[in-house]
């Protein structure tokens, strides 16, 4: 059996670090983690290709080789997986869907020929046992099962070039212990924290290193200390010991706030490498909170927590929320106030969405304010409900707040006083090529042609002279700075110097 993998393309959005990556001489920011998981799972005597359309072209003769097509994706990947979905079918080659986009509402998809639903690790194997016996139905479910984690294989790494990645992901974890209203991550994968064992996350990240990956690893899980205990107990004791024998790699995860309550967890996540956490916060407006159900949020001194992590070592990236029904005029200026005095650089401000599938979404159906399907992303300057506040004020405070958050000397101020407040790594980290490739390209496209290069030259000198071992940080936050405002300025317009 020959079978081409196929990740659909990714549109330009926040995550996507397009005026980044350049810098570091990247096509990508992330590979898809979900396809050569699958291609772990499928027959040895099958021939893989795999074809991340985010990095090269499929090629007609990718398609004529195949047997089988397999494309998995997000909702954001829909319009590029429609395509491809049709040139395989043009071909005559038939195709296998699953993941996310198709898992959320499969009958929008009469034209696949087999829907491998809910998670491949249950679903997968029952598609290769009829396959195998010439009877393939045409739709996979899961009906209540879970996977069991422990048997999810390593990721074939070798069927992607890694090099033209910035980061790569493995998942630990699945599954969030919250209920926050507008979140789809529990309706597609439960509440219960289920996870891997230590030795399997040791055998991929020394896949990774014989790979030849010395780069950043993401640990894609929605929240990665669902299971504090488990995660103090089993994994960080293996990851501080794997970051002696085969490190040291830089570890970048999600998680919720409630992890400044516990400092001896924050120690062991600096201790084994983790140096950024994107943490939900949403909404500074206690009242919102309530609203949306995010109750690990409520009661705390958020912008105190936050400057914890900080002070342990972990840089705080987060997501922010407008448009909750609760929400008050004084809502966009409240969420600017809080990012700056919060010093998180990285803020992902976005207008509230209703993901197929969440109870925010059957609440905006009952009340007849739904308008469509949610986009998938979070920052492109939609909604798909209708707002309490008007559809107007909400994107006229919406822009106002990213243009504010964004401009150059609001921005700089937000990373100096991070670097003010952040402990440096304890991670002996090598000067990699990419280091010195980023360091060269920012001096010559922010610090001399950008309209921030004041502010890019003012945050390094103060770096070298207060904070010499976070120069590296001061150099990444410029070009991440430089991409975000870019990025905004599309939606926005330009922003003030």
């Amino acid at each position: 059996m020959n079978v081409v993998l196929i990740c659909p393309k990714i549109p330009d959005t926040f995550w996507g670090y397009k005026y980044a990556l350049p810098f570091v001489g990247k096509r990508a920011a992330l590979p898809p983690l979900p396809l050569v998981t699958i291609a772990a799972m499928l027959p040895k005597s099958w021939n893989l290709r795999l074809v991340d359309t985010n990095i090269t072209e499929l090629q007609d003769s990718d398609i004529a080789w195949a047997d089988y097509a397999m494309i998995t994706g997000m909702a954001i990947q829909k319009r590029s997986a429609l395509q491809l979905i049709d040139r395989c079918h043009a071909a005559e080659v038939p195709v296998v869907c699953g993941g996310p986009l198709f898992t959320m509402e499969p009958e929008a998809y009469p034209q696949v020929d087999h829907l491998v639903l809910d998670e491949g690790e249950i679903t997968l194997p029952m598609f290769l046992s009829d396959l195998e016996a010439g009877k393939p139905q045409r739709i996979y479910r899961a009906g209540e099962q879970r996977a069991d984690l422990t048997q999810s294989p390593v990721p074939m790494w070798h069927l992607l070039d890694l090099g033209a990645y910035a980061m790569v992901g493995i998942q630990y974890s699945r599954g969030c212990p919250f209920d926050c209203d507008f979140c789809a991550v529990t309706t597609m994968l439960g509440h219960k924290h289920r996870v891997k064992t230590p030795q399997q996350i040791i055998a991929e990240l020394n896949a990774l290193r014989d790979a030849g990956w010395a780069g950043p690893v993401f640990f894609v899980d929605d929240n990665l200390i669902g299971s504090p205990r488990r995660l103090k107990a089993e994994l960080l004791p293996a990851l501080i010991k794997w970051q002696t024998d085969r490190g040291p790699i830089e570890f970048i995860t999600q998680l919720s706030i409630n992890l400044a309550d516990n400092p001896e967890l924050t120690a062991m996540m600096v201790e084994a490498g983790f140096i950024t956490v994107f943490v939900g916060i949403e909404t500074p407006a206690e009242a919102s909170l309530v609203e949306c159900k995010k109750t690990q949020n409520r009661r705390r001194d958020l912008v105190a927590d936050i400057k914890k992590l900080h002070r342990a070592g972990l840089e705080v990236q987060a997501g922010f929320i407008v448009g909750f029904d609760s929400d008050l005029p004084d809502i966009f200026q409240r969420q600017i106030d809080f990012i700056q005095a919060s010093a998180i650089p990285t803020a992902m401000v976005g207008m509230l969405q209703a993901p197929l599938g969440t109870r925010l979404f059957a609440r905006m159906e009952r009340e007849q304010r739904l308008v469509g399907h949610s986009t998938g992303d979070n920052v492109d300057g939609t909604t798909n409900i209708i707002p309490a506040m008007g559809l107007e004020n909400l994107m006229a405070g919406y822009h106002r707040l990213l243009r504010e958050i964004y401009a150059p000397d609001a921005y700089y101020n937000r990373v100096r006083e991070l670097l003010r407040e952040l402990r440096p790594t304890p991670l002996k980290l090598p000067v990699r090529k990419e280091h010195l490739m980023a360091m060269a390209a920012s001096a010559l496209r922010i610090g001399i042609i950008a309209r921030e290069r004041w502010e890019y030259w003012k945050l390094l000198g103060w770096t070298i002279w207060n904070r010499p071992r976070s120069f590296g940080t001061a150099v990444a936050l410029s070009i991440s700075g430089y991409h975000l405002r870019r990025f905004c300025e599309e939606a926005t317009g330009p922003m003030a110097v």
